[in-house]
């Protein structure tokens, strides 16, 4: 039976030989007589299976020594909280400043707010004119030049990709650049972690949810500078200051087990793909193909300035919306699952992470047009 094509935007779809070797190795890991699932964390079997993931993913990201590499619990809606739990004090001041371009920019903002001083350092929220084109709230973002980040704030905070709007801020500025060399930038990457390469030169911490690119819900990654470390709030839950989760490699309380699992056999996979760069290049191969399509038809909008359109979450909207139904019906029908776009903003939205081979693209635009050309 063919699998149908899941665009859903996260837990999303999973390499499918990662799934095929995670079900070879259910009840019995490598001949040692247990699932994963049954392992001690502090056994030789688990160690190795963390150690192999800490290490591949820190090649596959070049990811520089002084650099810590944590896998933790909650998502990054948890971290929302435990950054400005662990860097708060960092500075002395208690105060940070957020770059607001979304829905998950925002909700991290609010959290923050109940830790420090928590100042909007930029925001797309408005309406603008940009390059010629109208654009609306949240549909682009704040060039670096516009920041206002606070000469003692302890760290700047940016979502590098919003996936419910489907923004897209890749070119991460040298804070040195702006002014502001003594502030650290903090990057929530969880929707194209993995899907391009990081440069760590810019960024002082950068965490993700796994369950777009890296692996299943229920693991998140952070990886840290060592200077942003030991420097957490008193009200810092021990599970969740960084110092002990680095100290204890990542194992100061139970870790997600076969979340990390899971995880090491994607990075594995990447790997066998010929890593982050080429991951990419499919990447830019399969958003050019999608955007283009939706660029050439005046039945479907899609409202992202194309300088920060994502390549990993495409949101567009139906130029006749009474369609909606319709058009999602036929679409699963047709084996193209999970279109309907958020709540929050209604329409449709493709996620096409590293899973999503550009079949599953094509096949979605062949769809599309074809959905046009009956109803248009």
């Amino acid at each position: 039976m063919t699998r149908p094509w899941n665009f859903s935007a996260g837990p999303s779809a999973l390499p499918l030989e990662v799934l095929e070797q995670a079900a070879a190795e259910m009840t019995d890991w490598h001949g040692c007589g247990m699932s994963v699932m049954e392992m001690s964390h502090r056994g030789k079997q688990f160690m190795q299976i963390r150690d192999e993931a800490e290490a591949d993913l820190r090649e596959l990201l070049g990811v520089p020594d002084d650099y810590e590499v944590m896998f933790m619990q909650g998502g990054a809606t948890a971290e929302n909280a435990i950054v400005p739990m662990n860097l708060l004090g960092r500075a002395g001041s208690g105060r940070a400043d957020y770059v607001l371009a979304g829905i998950w920019s925002n909700k991290s903002h609010k959290e923050a707010q109940r830790y420090g001083d928590i100042a909007v350092a930029a925001s797309s929220g408005e309406a603008a004119q940009i390059d010629g084109r109208q654009q609306q709230a949240w549909t682009w973002f704040p060039e670096p030049q516009t920041w206002r980040v606070r000469a003692d704030a302890a760290y700047v905070h940016v979502c590098s990709n919003e996936t419910i709007g489907g923004v897209e801020f890749a070119d991460w500025p040298d804070m040195a650049a702006l002014g502001a060399a003594d502030v650290p930038l903090v990057v929530d990457a969880s929707s194209h972690f993995l899907s391009r390469p990081i440069d760590f030169s810019k960024a002082a911490l950068v965490y993700a949810g796994a369950q777009k690119n890296a692996g299943p819900a229920g693991v998140t990654v952070v990886i840290a500078r060592r200077d942003m470390i030991g420097h957490a709030l008193p009200m810092c839950p021990s599970a969740f200051d960084y110092t002990n989760v680095a100290k204890n490699q990542s194992m100061f309380n139970t870790p997600p087990t076969y979340a990390i699992y899971i995880a090491g056999l994607v990075f594995k996979w990447i790997k066998r793909q010929g890593g982050v760069q080429a991951l990419e290049r499919a990447n830019i191969a399969k958003a050019a193909e999608l955007y283009a399509s939706l660029d050439g038809s005046q039945f479907y909008r899609a409202l992202v300035h194309p300088r920060w359109r994502s390549r990993m979450n495409a949101p567009f909207f139906l130029a006749d919306e009474s369609l909606n139904a319709d058009f999602l019906a036929e679409s699963q029908a047709a084996g193209l699952l999970q279109l309907k776009g958020h709540k929050s903003v209604g329409g449709m939205r493709a996620s096409i992470y590293n899973a999503m081979p550009l079949e599953g693209v094509r096949a979605l635009i062949n769809f599309m047009q074809d959905f046009e050309r009956r109803h248009g």
